[in-house]
């Protein structure tokens, strides 16, 4: 994971190495004592974007932090070699050198390049010597209802052609099941077939039926071992949302006030516009502080947001705005 980082003005600074959170045994009393008052979760997520409002300087500052924390990625059936190779290349350049120049943040990268396995060796060939990381997506992503031995199998493979991250999908039946102690022993495996390799976990949240679901799902997950826990795998019919978001943080806050370890978070999909990552930012800082706004412990599973970040930074330094079309990501 990155050892260095940039603050929310835009400076960098160096950042210690988290150490990795490693699981707890499985404490069902804490999970079924989980909840979650979706009315006062839901107002409180429909104040968030009126809540904090920043401008100029410190706006750019802010979205030049929100593309430090994006995992550019492509999840496409038609991907080629060509294409991630070129998705590399503007991980390494996420916003043009002249853009860069002016607001003085030379060396700007995303977070990492996300791919499925077969295309991992192509972006980690395509990424050497950038530290940028390589995450693939695997266990029968989206679904996550192949075999589970080849589910495990397809983690090992991709650690072997040297994805440093693995985003895997749980079953989403145990959940709404209630089978706490499958979803702990799934989560378990896939952190150890992971080895030195952080893991995310994707709980696909649209799809677990309520906020309690998710709540409860986020710490057995933590429990069991992840690095970071995230909202979805970008193909389901809703994706990331506030109430979701204001949920699996305060499992995070909760899970780090008993245990002292910090487990990242990662929204995904439906993120798209330079405004909706500044209330995302903003809810991150306020509920959990600054150390979460790093690479280490925070990304956004949007690689369309870069593209409506790089036109609003380009407002910003000529004061005009370009075609989306010229901001293309691969």
């Amino acid at each position: 994971m990155a050892t260095s980082t940039l603050t929310s003005e835009g400076h960098q600074l160096p950042t210690a190495l988290e150490p990795r959170n490693p699981g707890m045994a499985l404490d069902l009393d804490w999970v079924r004592s989980a909840q979650a008052n979706t009315s006062a979760i839901e107002r409180r997520a429909k104040t968030l974007p009126g809540r904090r409002s920043v401008k100029k300087d410190y706006q750019a500052a802010w979205l030049c932090k929100a593309i430090s924390l994006i995992d550019l990625t492509t999840l496409s059936g038609d991907d080629t070699e060509g294409r991630v190779e070129r998705l590399a290349a503007k991980a390494a350049q996420p916003v043009r050198a002249d853009l860069l120049a002016a607001l003085g943040m030379e060396g700007l990268t995303t977070g990492a390049v996300c791919v499925y396995h077969d295309m991992v060796e192509t972006a980690v060939n395509a990424l050497k010597g950038t530290g940028i990381p390589v995450a693939a997506v695997s266990t029968g992503f989206p679904a996550g209802l192949s075999p589970y031995h080849l589910r495990i199998a397809e983690i090992g493979e991709s650690v072997k052609a040297g994805a440093e991250e693995i985003d895997i999908v749980i079953t989403r039946r145990h959940v709404l099941q209630g089978n706490w102690q499958a979803l702990y022993d799934e989560m378990k495996d896939m952190r150890e077939a992971c080895g030195d390799a952080h893991v995310k976990a994707i709980l696909a949240t649209g799809e677990l039926g309520t906020l309690r679901n998710v709540a409860k799902a986020s710490l057995v997950c933590m429990m069991a071992g992840a690095d970071f826990i995230k909202t979805s795998t970008g193909k389901e019919s809703v994706n990331a949302t506030l109430p979701v978001t204001l949920v699996m943080v305060r499992a995070i806050r909760d899970y780090y006030e008993r245990t002292g370890f910090r487990v990242g978070y990662k929204p995904a999909g439906g993120i798209s516009k330079a405004k909706d990552a500044l209330v995302y930012l903003s809810l991150i800082k306020d509920e959990l502080g600054d150390r979460w706004l790093q690479p280490d412990l925070f990304r956004f599973g949007a690689s369309s947001l870069l593209g409506d970040i790089e036109r609003q930074l380009e407002h910003h330094v000529t004061g005009q705005y370009s075609a989306s079309c010229r901001h293309a990501m691969a």
